[in-house]
């Protein structure tokens, strides 16, 4: 999954394998210990022949503003939202940042709609099953 994400994010880019290289040296101020990218080197991931260090995957989620997880394929079945509300991460709708009482308005919307959905189903409902009107005479 891996080989395929890379090569769909630096295409999306219009990025050759050279000049991806050249993009995450220019983020080597971050990590000075590490060598230098080549695109040989990019391009043995995307065929899958080598994989990248830690710190390779780093540099490229960053560099592709991607999360690990998406990077390496990895997907997820099912997710807590509470935990999601919960937790400090930033959220985002339609290209806007949400803010902390953004997120705690959002949640309460979910939570007291999924709490009058469950007391709709509880409450019985009332049904005509005959009508009778007063006849004229």
């Amino acid at each position: 999954m891996f080989p395929e994400r890379l090569r769909a994010l630096r295409q999306g880019r219009g990025l050759s394998l050279p000049e991806l290289a050249d993009e995450l040296n220019q983020s080597m101020i971050d990590y000075p210990r590490e060598r230098a990218n080549t695109g040989p080197q990019i391009g043995s991931w995307e065929r899958g022949v080598n994989a990248p260090s830690y710190i390779e995957m780093m540099k490229l989620a960053d560099f592709f503003n991607v999360s690990l997880d998406f990077l390496t394929g990895r997907e997820y079945t099912e997710i807590e939202l509470d935990d999601l509300f919960a937790s400090n991460a930033k959220m985002n709708f339609d290209g806007h940042q949400l803010t902390s009482a953004e997120k705690t308005a959002i949640y309460g919307m979910i939570k007291g709609y999924l709490h009058g959905k469950a007391a709709a189903k509880t409450t019985p409902s009332k049904t005509i099953d005959e009508l009778t009107l007063p006849l004229d005479e």
